[in-house]
């Protein structure tokens, strides 16, 4: 199902290929964001972004809709749902970003890779593959909180059954375009 609105845009959007994490894992990381970024609890539902802030940038703006939808239900078709373990949330070097991470390797690795072969133009990454659900972007920590944000262990896998890709058009927010089951 791809939305029909999104050629009128006047201004041509990049996008982004989003795995939104599913089961109970879900639920502990939106408190977390409700918690300690309300800001970035509002936005998409808890996610991990396989293409468009690293690895791989955005897929060009002005990619067909027919050859977005037919490469990446390739990638979804030939892909299996995971279920991955978190590490400890990490902070960004000199950022007051903390992330929960997962292995850049194995299954993971594959399914970004099987995007990044897809034949899809991308624009440029500015940073190489780090798998992470972001729980805290805008808002600035106090040192406690901060503290008490690292101490943090989701022990619930990261369960991705699906690929959603969301046209990202600045200052707009980001709109769901396509959502593709994996399997």
């Amino acid at each position: 199902m791809f939305d029909d609105e999104i050629a009128d845009w006047r201004r041509p959007p990049g996008f982004f290929v989003l795995a939104p994490i599913g089961g109970p894992a879900s639920a502990v990381i939106r408190e977390l964001q409700l918690r300690y970024d309300p800001k970035l609890a509002a936005g998409h539902p808890p996610h991990l972004t396989l293409s468009g802030s690293s690895g791989v940038g955005p897929i060009v703006p002005g990619t067909p809709p027919e050859e977005l939808q037919w490469r990446l239900a390739e990638v979804a078709r030939a892909s299996t749902p995971l279920s991955l373990p978190f590490g400890a949330p990490h902070r960004f070097m000199q950022t007051n970003v903390v992330s929960l991470p997962l292995d850049p390797h194995g299954p993971i690795r594959a399914l970004h890779e099987r995007i990044a072969r897809s034949g899809l133009p991308f624009g440029p990454s500015r940073f190489t593959f780090t798998p992470h659900v972001t729980l805290n972007l805008y808002r600035t920590l106090t040192p406690e909180a901060m503290r008490d944000l690292l101490l943090v262990r989701v022990r619930e896998p990261a369960v991705i059954d699906r690929l959603v890709v969301t046209a990202t058009d600045d200052p707009r927010p980001p709109r769901t375009v396509l959502e593709l089951p994996l399997g």
